[in-house]
């Protein structure tokens, strides 16, 4: 247990705290929410939830989003929805961090935060070990995270306002 912003029973893994506010056991299986707080410019790898809708409200900070290629930007009182089975990922703002709630239908995800935590597990030096339980939360990875280039504002999309792609 630390003695952290989220309070008891968060759990920290490569820099990202995680407290399961309700957890798929707690209700009917439905879903779980997750708070988390994750520092500027860090992100998972891209990766599916092959048997979940994954929902995040920013609470504060602001969020790159990509899903299917992509980027789209959130920011407090904002929400970015993924649908099961798509590929995606996401980045926290340079001006980070970010907290924000993320929401899985139906739950049981949450406890691959809490088993990567205890494990200490650290990318790439455990990445076999890490993609070998997320399968057993129905996680794929599927890429690398996303890069600060790639968060970047472009002028020349097809209907000539700014795009992130």
């Amino acid at each position: 247990m630390q003695d952290h912003i989220l309070g008891p029973d968060t759990v920290e893994w490569l820099g990202t705290s995680y407290k399961t506010i309700l957890a798929a056991g707690e209700g009917s299986g439905s879903l779980s929410i997750v708070d988390s707080v994750t520092p500027a410019s860090m992100g998972p790898p891209r990766h599916v939830h092959e048997d979940a809708d994954e929902t995040f409200v920013i609470l504060s900070g602001r969020v790159f989003f990509w899903l299917d290629g992509t980027v789209v930007e959130r920011g407090p009182g904002e929400s970015a929805h993924i649908p099961c089975g798509a590929e995606h990922t996401f980045r926290v703002s340079a001006d980070g961090p970010s907290r924000h709630l993320v929401i899985l239908s139906p739950g049981g995800f949450e406890e691959f935060f809490s088993d990567m935590a205890t494990g200490g597990y650290q990318i790439p030096e455990d990445f076999d070990t890490i993609s070998d339980i997320g399968a057993r939360y129905h996680l794929r990875f599927t890429g690398p995270p996303l890069t600060e280039e790639e968060t970047a504002v472009r002028t020349d999309c097809a209907d000539g306002v700014a795009c992130r792609r």
